[in-house]
């Protein structure tokens, strides 16, 4: 399968560490102390993720369009 996911990523500064997850696979989300080691642990969570769904689940997987910044004042 060759598919591109995207990943939210947020640092929480309260408990210091880095939180991502990837909106279109539930259950894929993790956190760590730096962004490289986010990277692997959520390439990890996904391919857990990934494995636990049949192929029509991993084919209706919403196909991300693109980020947009809304401005609250």
């Amino acid at each position: 399968m060759n598919k591109k996911f995207f990943a939210y990523i947020e640092y929480d500064k309260e408990s210091e560490v880095y939180v991502g997850y990837i909106p279109s696979v539930n259950g894929a989300h993790t956190q760590a102390d730096t962004l490289e080691e986010l990277n692997i642990k959520l390439k990890e969570v996904l391919d857990l993720c990934l494995e636990e769904m049949n192929t029509d689940d991993i084919n209706n997987i919403p196909e991300f369009i693109k980020v947009e910044e809304i401005e609250y004042v």
